[in-house]
């Protein structure tokens, strides 16, 4: 029940703003507390493609793979995120589909080598979750890595309206 609260109150919105304002603003006070930036955006890295890495990893049923041998559940959620990215904000998605494109060519390459691939991915998640803790570890903990798990996929986006705000682009 204290989890749900937590969430509730975590999740709340301020009257007027917009979703993507929304995450970014969320996203941003959780970085306010890091101990060691570079290990963070490191282990942040680590982590999207070893959790990606993961859902390719997974079964799939014969349905899609013979709509396309590529449709597994890392493209189709490389695909869900980037519809989501839309949604919320159409700039940002434009600037993320070299990233995601670049994350679905890295994960087709781990996964075409199959000896090594699902143990890389494993290694991946395991040293991201690690890396975040470590730096989180004076402020938050593995409260901080749990919510920095849930909002993993707005930190690309948040890193792009950085740029996007020093370039004068609006996203």
């Amino acid at each position: 029940m204290l989890l749900v609260c937590r969430m509730a109150a975590f999740t709340a919105r301020i009257p007027g703003m917009s979703d993507t304002d929304f995450w970014l603003k969320r996203y941003e006070q959780n970085q306010q507390d890091l101990d060691l930036r570079p290990l963070y955006w490191l282990a942040t890295g680590l982590l999207v493609l070893g959790l990606i890495g993961l859902l390719w990893a997974l079964p799939v049923p014969q349905a899609l793979t013979t709509i396309s041998p590529l449709l597994n559940w890392g493209s189709l959620f490389l695909m869900a995120a980037f519809i989501y990215y839309f949604i919320i904000s159409v700039p940002l998605a434009i600037g993320m589909l070299p990233v995601i494109v670049a994350i679905f060519a890295f994960e087709f390459w781990l996964f075409s080598t199959e000896r090594w691939a699902q143990p890389g991915v494993v290694v991946m998640t395991l040293a991201g979750l690690a890396g975040l803790y470590v730096a989180h570890r004076a402020h938050g903990g593995y409260r901080a890595v749990f919510r920095d798990v849930q909002l993993l996929m707005i930190a690309p986006l948040w890193l792009l309206s950085r740029l996007y705000r020093k370039l004068g682009i609006p996203s």
